[in-house]
């Protein structure tokens, strides 16, 4: 058997000092998250991002920085995620998009307001995320690179 990671996604996204996340249905009861997801076949991680941002949010959102890649496992016998964490800014809301499967709404807490609310996040990675962005972690985009069908003759 070969061991795999799941890549994900994840959306930073402060406006007037809160944070925009979203409450979903998970196997533990609603739960929120950043806007988030699992990286598709064929994306670049910013594609995956803006894509996973729009359909959690129905908000259009342009990445301009990294905040962290986390490594994460709750325990030896659940999935391990790495996790690329995008801090950016969102514009262009569509109010008539239906969100995607499981979302049931979009909310935007403070830092403290999450804090409060850690035992209903779906990963300590929420807070851990905010805290970083908070903490002034960026790194460039251009860190990113993607070689997707290339030619290697």
């Amino acid at each position: 058997m070969v061991w795999k990671p799941n890549v994900t996604v994840a959306a930073i996204i402060e406006q007037d000092q809160r944070f925009l996340l979203v409450e979903e249905e998970t196997a533990n009861g609603l739960q929120f998250n950043q806007p988030a997801g699992h990286f598709e076949e064929n994306e670049d991680l910013i594609t995956a991002v803006k894509r996973e941002v729009r359909e959690e949010t129905a908000w259009q959102f342009e990445p301009e920085a990294i905040v962290s890649i986390q490594l994460w496992r709750k325990n030896p016998h659940t999935t391990t995620f790495i996790r690329v964490c995008f801090a950016g800014s969102c514009h262009s809301h569509n109010p008539h998009q239906p969100l995607d499967t499981g979302i049931v709404g979009t909310h935007w807490l403070t830092r403290d307001e999450i804090a409060a609310q850690q035992h209903r996040m779906r990963s300590p990675l929420v807070l851990i995320g905010v805290d970083e962005y908070l903490q002034g972690e960026r790194y460039p985009l251009a860190l990113l690179k993607s070689f997707l069908d290339l030619d290697h003759e």
